[in-house]
């Protein structure tokens, strides 16, 4: 278990700084949603069969490079501290806006894509730092901030990213890239380091890549059993981007507003639940319970949406689902008692990881599911298929989280030494 010496008052002004780190990268992140497969139908002339493709092959891209860099900045931030890692991954993020900005070709906007999943990847760096400056029964509550930065994020992004497209495709890269410069020169001056040089571990490839990056989360019986639970969370959060757009204009008919709005309900419930309920809540219930309350009400909520049967019971389910935004920070508290000092870039690193992988095969899953279930040859026509998928998927982890935080199983859980 690490501790964390530093007083309060500074401890709230660098949660408070990683905060807007988080809101800004994910604001100039959701940006350039809008405009970006515009840009890549405009580049093909029009071919928009041919530019689903390519965007497809974008998104990959974009998700094997988090799924590689994360554990390798995490194990960079272990060995040379956090702030470097934040702030030169803000300006190179920065840089890689203006690069799509300028970019006159699919190939180079591709380049940017890919870089632009290497430095987000410092995301998880951000928790690491969190950890670092948090005490364990309070990180909980502090991840929720992360959560919360997400969700207000990815609504104020798209919709922003919307209107200044409006003007000109380009200039969501060019706001984004400002945004990103400015996080970096604010961090430049305003964030102190949080990982002293006696807590730091020196560098090494085999814990750095993905595969020796994820050997840590087996140093603990319970650590591997949460991961578990933490890896079926985040594959059942894809199917909401993966197939939400085609099952809503399927099931409901809905216009691009209405999906529009819909999604920024969901982002703004979800922000909500997790900047101000995950502290009180697990205050109150802790961890444990907060992590199977937040899996139970995510069960529940992706149920409704498979199951409406018509757009306002949709909306009904979107409170509901925002509940679920007490799982992570509660998963990510729990596990971060375990996990020495000198190692929480790494793990942070690793669960990052965990949800490339995610990113990865999620889309493919809840796409096909999609399609199989509305598709002549089956004969149902059950479009929310996908969301019910999900759901099992959320009672399994339920099942998995009660058994690995149990008591019984806490108490025959031994600690082995990290690799």
């Amino acid at each position: 278990m690490s501790e964390t010496n530093v007083p309060a008052g500074p401890r709230r002004a660098t949660l408070a700084f990683i905060f807007v780190t988080v809101l800004l990268d994910i604001l100039a992140m959701g940006m350039i949603i809008p405009v970006l497969p515009k840009i890549v139908v405009a580049m093909l002339g029009g071919d928009t069969a041919r530019a689903a493709g390519i965007f497809g092959i974008f998104s990959t891209a974009w998700a094997l490079m988090q799924f590689v860099f994360s554990p390798v900045l995490g194990a960079v931030s272990d060995r040379y501290g956090r702030r470097p890692v934040i702030l030169l991954s803000n300006l190179g993020l920065g840089l890689d806006y203006i690069l799509m900005a300028l970019a006159p070709t699919l190939g180079w906007l591709f380049v940017g894509r890919v870089i632009s999943g290497i430095t987000s990847a410092s995301i998880s760096t951000a928790s690491a730092y969190i950890a670092d400056v948090t005490p364990p029964e309070k990180r909980a509550a502090s991840f929720g901030l992360i959560g919360a930065a997400f969700g207000v994020g990815f609504v104020l992004g798209p919709a922003l990213g919307g209107v200044l497209g409006g003007v000109d495709s380009r200039l969501p890269f060019w706001v984004s890239a400002g945004l990103s410069l400015a996080n970096a020169m604010y961090g430049l001056f305003v964030l102190p380091e949080s990982l002293p040089p006696e807590r730091r571990k020196a560098f090494q490839w085999r814990r750095a890549n993905p595969v020796g990056a994820l050997k840590l989360l087996r140093s603990n019986i319970e650590v591997l059993r949460l991961s578990s639970v933490h890896f079926l969370y985040q594959l059942a959060h894809v199917a909401l981007p993966s197939v939400f757009v085609l099952y809503a204009g399927y099931r409901f008919s809905w216009d691009e507003r209405t999906v529009g709005l819909t999604m920024a309900g969901v982002g703004l419930s979800s922000g909500l639940v997790q900047g101000v309920l995950v502290r009180p809540t697990v205050k109150k219930l802790g961890e444990r319970r907060a992590l199977m309350l937040g899996l139970f009400f995510g069960a529940v909520g992706f149920t409704i949406y498979g199951l409406a049967p018509t757009g306002l019971v949709f909306w009904f389910g979107v409170p509901v689902m925002a509940l679920w935004g007490l799982t992570g920070p509660a998963a990510q508290g729990l596990m971060t008692r375990h996990i020495s000092p000198s190692e929480q870039g790494q793990f942070q690193g690793a669960l990052s990881s965990i949800m490339g992988i995610a990113g990865m095969i999620g889309p493919a899953i809840f796409t096909q599911t999609l399609a199989y279930f509305i598709g002549p040859g089956l004969g149902w026509d059950l479009p929310g298929a996908p969301f019910l998928l999900a759901a099992l998927m959320l009672a399994c982890a339920i099942g998995l989280a009660g058994w690995a935080t149990s008591p019984r199983q806490q108490e025959a859980a031994v600690p082995s030494p990290a690799p």
